[in-house]
């Protein structure tokens, strides 16, 4: 499986980023949004159509290491990661085919020169 709830399988996500060498998706919301609430269930759609990329949902309050010192004040905030760095990271209208479209620009070799979170492995207490 490629998503996981960071609050829920962080081991396990530890143990996937060590070895995951493509995009990793991160959508970062709150428990508390309904926006967020509306969104996961196609975002967790979106990651098994796209089964080469890892997508994790970060609620921002119960696993705050996760944002490494960066404020998030739009919902959702979504971050593309690559080995090499980070891709993307900002707010993204809740409409799935933007980040379906996103995604479709992006490997792991582009440019890594987006500001935001550090490694997601390396935030993992």
């Amino acid at each position: 499986m490629n998503f996981f709830d960071a609050h829920t399988r962080l081991p396990e996500l530890a143990r996937r980023l060590e070895t995951h060498e493509g995009l990793v998706v991160a959508c970062y919301c709150a428990a508390w949004c309904d926006t967020c609430n509306a969104y996961r269930p196609g975002f967790e759609a979106l990651a098994g159509r796209l089964p080469q990329h890892l997508f994790v949902w970060v609620d921002i309050e119960e696993c705050e290491a996760l944002l490494d010192d960066i404020d998030v004040e739009n919902f959702p905030t979504i971050l593309v990661q690559s080995p090499q760095g980070n891709l993307f990271f900002g707010p993204l209208l809740p409409h799935l085919e933007h980040l379906e479209r996103l995604l479709q620009g992006l490997d792991a070799s582009c440019p890594a020169d987006h500001p935001g979170p550090g490694p997601l492995k390396d935030l993992i207490d």
